[in-house]
């Protein structure tokens, strides 16, 4: 449990929220495992198929669901619990995952079943996901504290990128993928166990219209109307998506690299996402201690050109070292970038639009990425990895030199965003 000196001392106000305590501590231990699932995963596809198009088909089939149904998830966030809806969302995924373990320990898994078990666990994600940024405000009462709060979820969720990674190597290696399965599906068990245990206001919602397409359709168009008016929110909206689609990709490519070009194993697999995961981490440490808003969107801006750079340099490297290297280059700036446009989004968004704005973000973010996946993959196909990711790392450049052009999220932002 974090003490409250420690909170003084590096002014980490979000912990002085008994919810958010409980949520950081089981969510730490979750993601732990979900970063295992997710090495497993592509390890597990390459083993069988050898193909970078089935691992893009399976990165898609992962996250298109974000993009097809984040739209409904948008608007069920904003007029039922959230608490409740987190815990079955994190149930479902422990079955998702004990089912993996299953047909890898019993020594029946195939292609067919990994891409049904992604997509599930895609439809599922279309809904956690809204569904945690949007808690993220009733766990932290203060408003104050929300930047921070965000930042954490970011550092935690990129310490497990570290950690998780590197885990699943040595027992992919020891032992076999299934384990790591296993220890997912277990590791759900604590953050359902700080859902139930959190006291959350009740909270007066809105419930008046039936829930039908007709009605869900109208309030996703007002929240995208919302979105697309702000002239904050819609180009750190845009530039989201273009990094996503263009750039995150390299996450499915990765055993290639691997494999094929660094001449490793799952090992190297496990240290090349470790890498990602310690410039990550290193980029929410630095904005878990921030003071205030001022600067996100000139780090917003900047991020993606450095991605850029560093997605270039991995594709050019035939060296392990220079590849992490690279990859800590790019976890970093990934995530200065997408943690500073979440900060802004949710201090702007007034809070009854809040999950339907979420869902905005989530279908920029995850829902680009599987489309973006399914391009690399044939693309890496037919010219090689290597080449693609360096294509992907050109537009992220493109992409920022793009945003640092409007001038109006500045303009409208004020001071303390600029």
């Amino acid at each position: 449990m974090v003490q409250p000196t420690i909170v003084r001392k590096f002014n980490l106000p979000a912990f002085q929220f008994r919810n958010y305590r409980l949520f950081f501590t089981g969510q730490g231990i979750s993601l732990i495992g979900t970063w295992m699932t997710r090495i497993a995963t592509i390890w597990l596809v390459y083993h069988l198929s050898h193909s970078a198009f089935l691992l893009g088909a399976v990165g898609f089939a992962s996250q298109i669901p974000s993009f097809v149904l984040a739209p409904i998830g948008g608007v069920l966030v904003d007029r039922y619990s959230r608490q409740h809806a987190l815990v079955l969302t994190q149930a479902l995924g422990m079955v998702q995952s004990l089912a993996l373990a299953v047909l890898t320990l019993s020594g029946t898994i195939q292609i067919s079943h990994i891409i049904a078990l992604s997509l599930f666990q895609g439809c599922i994600n279309a809904f956690d996901a809204p569904l945690r940024q949007a808690f993220v405000s009733e766990m932290v009462d203060d408003r104050a504290a929300l930047p921070n709060a965000i930042a954490l979820n970011s550092s935690l969720f990129n310490g497990a990128r570290l950690v998780g990674p590197a885990i699943a190597g040595l027992i992919i290696t020891a032992t076999g993928v299934g384990y790591c399965f296993l220890i997912d599906g277990l590791s759900y068990i604590p953050v359902i166990a700080a859902f139930l245990a959190m006291r959350v206001k009740p909270k007066t919602v809105s419930k008046s219209d039936p829930i039908s397409f007709a009605s869900i359709n109208q309030q996703f168009r007002e929240g995208l109307k919302y979105a697309l008016n702000d002239a904050s929110i819609r180009p750190i909206l845009m530039l989201v998506a273009i990094v996503s689609f263009m750039g995150m990709p390299y996450l499915a490519l990765a055993p290639i690299f691997a494999d094929e070009i660094l001449r490793g194993g799952a090992s190297t697999l496990g240290l090349l996402m470790s890498g990602a995961g310690v410039g990550a981490l290193m980029a929410g440490a630095y904005l878990s201690l921030r003071q205030g808003l001022r600067g996100l969107s000139s780090l917003i801006g900047v991020a993606p050109a450095l991605m850029g750079l560093g997605l270039i340099g991995f594709a050019g490297s035939r060296v392990v070292w220079i590849s992490i290297v690279m990859m800590a280059i790019v976890g970093f700036s990934f995530l200065l970038q997408f943690a500073s446009s979440n900060t802004i989004i949710q201090t702007l968004v007034e809070d009854d639009k809040r999950g339907r704005v979420m869902s905005l973000y989530i279908m920029s973010f995850m829902g680009m990425v599987p489309l973006g996946n399914l391009v690399a993959g044939s693309l890496a196909s037919w010219i090689g990895a290597p080449v693609t990711i360096a294509i992907g790392g050109g537009f992220c450049i493109v992409g920022a030199v793009w945003f640092s052009q409007q001038t109006r999220i500045r303009q409208s932002c004020g001071d303390d965003l600029s």
